[in-house]
């Protein structure tokens, strides 16, 4: 798992920053919907931070979807990373 942890890390970045796009916001926008500082949907989408549940709950929120769907293709974008 310690190996894997950057790839998931990234690849929920990479997730979070295409829902984003999808919508046309900014990450403060995403930020403000989520009550979450900017800095902290940067990290997120660099894959420098490991979001808690409830920080996952609350970017899916600011999504406009659910945890699970924000998590749905994890791995499949994870193992595309070498």
């Amino acid at each position: 798992m310690n190996e894997s942890k950057p790839k998931i890390l990234s690849a929920l970045g990479y997730l979070v920053r295409q829902y984003r796009t999808e919508l046309g916001i900014s990450q403060e926008e995403l930020g403000l919907r989520a009550n979450l500082d900017r800095t902290y949907i940067s990290g997120v989408e660099r894959g420098v931070r490991n979001p808690s549940l409830t920080a996952l709950v609350s970017l899916a929120g600011g999504l406009g979807i659910s945890v699970s769907l924000l998590l749905e293709n994890l791995e499949i974008e994870a193992d595309k990373l070498t």
